[in-house]
Formats: C-alpha cells, structure tokens, sequence
C-alpha cells in the first residue's frame, strides 16, 4: 500500500522534525509517522535502501537513524525539502512507494 496521497487532508501535524512537519501518529520505534508537506515520505513504509538519495538531483534527503523499526534501522528524511525542484525522480524511483512530492 502506498503513501496516502490525501494525507494532508486525513492525518493532522504532530510536530516538526529538523524543519519539516511530521503528520500523523508518531509512537517511536514502531510509528514515525509521514515526514515533510511538499517532499512526503511515510517513514512507516519506508525500506531505507536510499534509492531516493541516489536519484535526487537536488540532495533533498538524508537518512535517519531509526533503531527497534520493524521494517528499517534507518529512513529517508526530506531534510532539505526547500531545494525540491519537483523532478519527481524520488516519487518514480521509491520501491515500496513512500514518497509523495506536491508542488505547492
């Protein structure tokens, strides 16, 4: 199942994360929620094999340490989601995916 693309409208922001919003349900380690509003990874879903670094143009992502994740140890987080220039390679390329890029 992929990234809810309505998920704006369906989850709420439950914080911010290194300048970027966190929505919905956050329960370390097993929920970490979607990460970003314009660059959107749902962390959940997320598989960590860093095919979203490796094909992004603009070095949007960085991974992120997430130890006790059922799925990954570690996640792609959209870090610099300001640099996005809505290629959409991340969101084409993303295996399981975890990605959602809306242009704003």
């Amino acid at each position: 199942m992929p990234i809810d693309p309505d998920f704006q409208k369906n989850l709420k922001v439950n914080g911010e994360h290194k300048g970027h919003k966190v929505w919905g349900t956050v329960e370390p380690p097993t929920k970490l929620g979607i990460h970003g509003t314009n660059v959107a990874v749902d962390c959940d879903l997320c598989n960590g094999d860093e095919t979203c670094i490796s094909v992004c143009p603009v070095n949007v992502f960085e991974m992120m340490e997430t130890p006790g994740h059922s799925k990954s140890e570690k996640k792609s987080d959209p870090v610099n989601e300001a640099e996005c220039i809505y290629c959409r390679a991340c969101e084409a390329q993303c295996p399981e995916q975890a990605i959602k890029i809306i242009e704003p």
